[in-house]
């Protein structure tokens, strides 16, 4: 599977973004039109005390992915309620088309006092093409339970046939591996489904993914499409402590393949797509969102310090 990098396409620094977020453009996802390709993004504006709050913006691209037609001026769903789920940020959104309408299935962000933050996954749908977005309502349809204590986040939704499927993030636990350390939250990849997309059935607890890093190994925003026959998930991984400057133990993609859809083979060797020599990746890989367009299969992600910069596009190259 040989992917060509196409580079960077967009640095949010370089555009005006709305309620004044100036850096940040994360977890990519495609929404493909006619004529050229949506792409939203979670952006972040700095509160006084110096911490973040998370927005969803877009950006509309030509389909030769260099020409900007335009970036949203607005924020695309407005941050939840005091005490709800969502009311710290959205990171990310993934988009899917059911219909006339749009579906948008959020992460939520909701600050905590002994750990950073918990998350739960909420629907917000859009009947102007994706330009905004109104919550189903004030709570999420996916959130932590018995078997998956904490941070239920990062969904992919794929619609086969009359069948939802949500491949997401769970939480295991939060660790402190040092006393004086600032604890690390340890997650995994599942896989839910639904009749109608609000009401899920989780298949609780189970990780569909093998660790290549070992039990603290943490994976995140998975992404499925099918490529000749077959499914493939995307995803990134990383160690769980000492990952933000360390780049041996940052954010790499993951790459799995499956027949059903249920059981998963993880084959990341296959994938043939590393960080860059000096680069705007080339300390991590991170946010994989594989989609198709005109025939060609392309994967929108993120590079250092979690996108703070900007994200970059891949091609697969077929043979």
């Amino acid at each position: 599977m040989q992917w060509k990098k196409l580079g960077k396409i967009f640095d949010p620094t370089q555009v005006s973004l709305p309620h004044g977020c100036t850096a940040f453009s994360q977890a990519p996802q495609a929404l493909v039109f006619e004529d050229f390709v949506r792409i939203y993004f979670s952006t972040r504006f700095r509160e006084p005390d110096g911490k973040y709050l998370s927005h969803i913006a877009f950006v509309d691209m030509k389909k030769n992915f260099r020409d900007i037609i335009a970036v949203s001026a607005h924020t695309v769903i407005e941050l939840g309620k005091l005490g709800c789920f969502d009311e710290h940020g959205i990171f990310p959104m993934n988009v899917v088309r059911h219909g006339d309408l749009v579906y948008g299935y959020t992460s939520g962000v909701n600050r905590r006092v002994s750990v950073p933050a918990d998350g739960a996954i909420g629907l917000a749908i859009s009947r102007d093409d994706g330009f905004s977005f109104q919550r189903l309502g004030d709570g999420p349809v996916l959130a932590p339970s018995l078997h998956e204590p904490c941070i239920v986040v990062d969904p992919f939704v794929k619609i086969c046939g009359d069948t939802f499927h949500m491949w997401y993030v769970f939480g295991l636990g939060w660790k402190r591996l040092a006393p004086d350390a600032a604890p690390d939250r340890v997650y995994k990849i599942g896989h839910a489904t639904s009749r109608d997309g609000v009401h899920w059935t989780k298949e609780e607890g189970r990780q569909i993914l093998g660790n290549r890093l070992g039990d603290d190994e943490c994976q995140a925003l998975p992404t499925v499409i099918a490529i000749d026959g077959r499914h493939h998930l995307f995803f990134c991984y990383r160690q769980s402590s000492d990952f933000r400057t360390n780049r041996d133990r940052a954010y790499r993609i993951g790459h799995a393949w499956s027949d059903d859809l249920v059981d998963w083979v993880r084959d990341d060797d296959t994938l043939a797509l590393d960080v860059s020599a000096g680069d705007w990746d080339s300390d991590m890989l991170c946010y994989p969102h594989v989609f198709e367009c005109d025939g060609r299969i392309y994967m929108l992600y993120n590079g250092n310090a979690f996108g703070r910069d900007g994200f970059g596009l891949a091609v697969l190259e077929q043979p």
